[in-house]
Parts: C-alpha cells; sequence; structure tokens
C-alpha cells in the first residue's frame, strides 16, 4: 500500500477539484492507487473527468519556430534546474538555436538530433558546453516539427514558454491557425477527433459513468441512456473538434474550421515538465546531512 502523503492528497485534489478530505479517504480506500482514487470520487460524483497529467515540476521553457512561408514550424522542450536560468538569454538563446535547427535538419528522433551539428559542433556538445557555462544540468527532452506542401504550420506559446502548441492546418490563414493554437493551449484536448479515442478509454468511462449513475439511485433502464449523453460532454472535453472554440462558445472548433474552409491535419501540445517528477527535498534532513 502507497503511503497517502499530503502531497499525494494534493496532486489528488488538483486533478479532480474534489474537497482535501474527500481526497483523502478516496486515497484511503483504493490504497494510494491514483488512478483508481479519481474513478472513486468520480463514482460518488465528487469529480469531473480528471485530465491525464502527472505532477509538472521541471523548469525550463517550450520554444517555437515557425518559417516565414509558414510551411515548417517546429516546439521544442528544453529543460533546465532552475526558473531562474530558464529566462536568462544565454538559455533562451541555446533553445532557439535548436529549434531553427530542427526546422533547418529535420532529425529523426532525438538521437539523430543530438548527433547532428550546428556550425561545426554536434547539439550534443554545444549543451555540454552550456551545461559547465551555466553551472545547471540542461536536457533536450521533446521535440515536434509539421511540414506542409500545402496549407499552414502554426505555433503558439503561452505563458513565457509554459505551453507550447503546434498546429498542422490545411486551408484556412495563419491567423485562424494561432487561433487554433491558442484554443489548444487553453483547453487541452487529448485527441483530435471521436475515432482517436482508444476504444478502451471509451469502455472505462461508459463503466465509470454507469456506475455513476447507479450511485445517483438511477434505475438500469434509463441509465444507458444517460450515459450516452454524458459520453458526448466526455468527447467536448477530450477532442479538439467537438471542444467550443475559447474566443467564441456559440460555435464548436469542427464549425469554425468549416467555416473557413480549413482542416486540422494534426497538433502537438508540450506542457512544461509534465510527466517530469522534480525531488522533493526534504530540508530538516538536508540540514542534518550537512551537520553530520
Amino acid at each position: 500500500m502507497a503511503q497517502i502523503t499530503a502531497a499525494l492528497v494534493k496532486e489528488l485534489r488538483e486533478r479532480t477539484g474534489a474537497g482535501m478530505m474527500d481526497c483523502k479517504k478516496a486515497l484511503t480506500a483504493v490504497e494510494g492507487d491514483m488512478d483508481k482514487a479519481i474513478d472513486f470520487l468520480r463514482e460518488k460524483g465528487l469529480a469531473a473527468a480528471a485530465k491525464k497529467a502527472s505532477r509538472v515540476a521541471a523548469e525550463g521553457v517550450v520554444a517555437s519556430y515557425v518559417s516565414e512561408d509558414g510551411k515548417v514550424g517546429v516546439i521544442v522542450e528544453v529543460n533546465c534546474e532552475t526558473d531562474f536560468v530558464a529566462k536568462t538569454d544565454n538559455f533562451k538563446a541555446l533553445v532557439n538555436a535548436i529549434a531553427a535547427h530542427i526546422a533547418a535538419t529535420n532529425p529523426a528522433d532525438m538521437d539523430a538530433l543530438m548527433a547532428s551539428e550546428i556550425e561545426g559542433k554536434t547539439v550534443s556538445a554545444l549543451v555540454t558546453e552550456s551545461i559547465a557555462k551555466i553551472g545547471e544540468n540542461i536536457s533536450v527532452r521533446r521535440f515536434a516539427r509539421y511540414e506542409v506542401p500545402e496549407g499552414v504550420v502554426a505555433a503558439y506559446i503561452h505563458g513565457g514558454g509554459k505551453i507550447g502548441v503546434l498546429v498542422n492546418m490545411q486551408g484556412g490563414s495563419a491567423e485562424l491557425g494561432k487561433d487554433v493554437a491558442m484554443h489548444i493551449a487553453a483547453a487541452n484536448p487529448s485527441y483530435l477527433n471521436r475515432e482517436q479515442v482508444p476504444a478502451s478509454e471509451l469502455e472505462h468511462e461508459k463503466e465509470v459513468l454507469s456506475e455513476q449513475a447507479r450511485n445517483e439511485g438511477k434505475p438500469e433502464k434509463i441509465i444507458e441512456k444517460m450515459v450516452i449523453g454524458r459520453i458526448q460532454k466526455f468527447y467536448k472535453e477530450v477532442c479538439l473538434l467537438d471542444q467550443e472554440f475559447v474566443k467564441d462558445p456559440d460555435q464548436t472548433i469542427a464549425k469554425l474550421l468549416k467555416a473557413n474552409n480549413a482542416e486540422v491535419a494534426e497538433f502537438a501540445r508540450f506542457q512544461l515538465g509534465e510527466g517530469i517528477e522534480k525531488k522533493q527535498e526534504d530540508f530538516a534532513a538536508e540540514v542534518m546531512s550537512q551537520i553530520k
């Protein structure tokens, strides 16, 4: 059984919006399993669907590069240890150089990127030099690159590099592309459309919603109809095309695109540090270790 720590309760609260005591009870009931605790709260009607997220703790920046003609675009996440370093000119220059390099060379994967050269030095060597100069560990974590012969690539960076979005759009305009990218940054869809939602995830959602309806005392004969209605709401939460446009909630993204003769082929959304858990330092223990 996992220890029910304050940090675990806090994470569950952040992911579900449920009360602190409800979160503690849920974690205790399922022996500390985060995913089961989310289901437990939802079945009791105490939480909405939680986003797929982990603790966001790493520092650094998500940066973008889009060519002047809008045909090639890149977003890249580069991590460092402190927010202070992330804001320095040297760190920003390194990240921007890597983003432009990815756009120009189209590396197949992270290994190919790190082995490729910028002005006679590998990207790996440049990062190592920056580590020595800046005095912090730096790592290039991930990147996405789109190239479109027809259509546009649009990027949007939010919060000074906390969230980055890249959109591959057929038709439309650069302005529309940026609006869609901004929407993705805010609404955080997991999939482009309903077809992309895995069958296993859909079945799991139906099971949770059915149990939720039973706990509300609904008769079995109407539970199925209720679940169908609630699944439509689920699609609005996770599918880009079903979402209401943040700048005009009266129309969905699907309608916005249709009105502008455009289609989104794919998108990438990077949130700084998602899935990276920062080491939680025990200050008292650290002081004691220094004394010893």
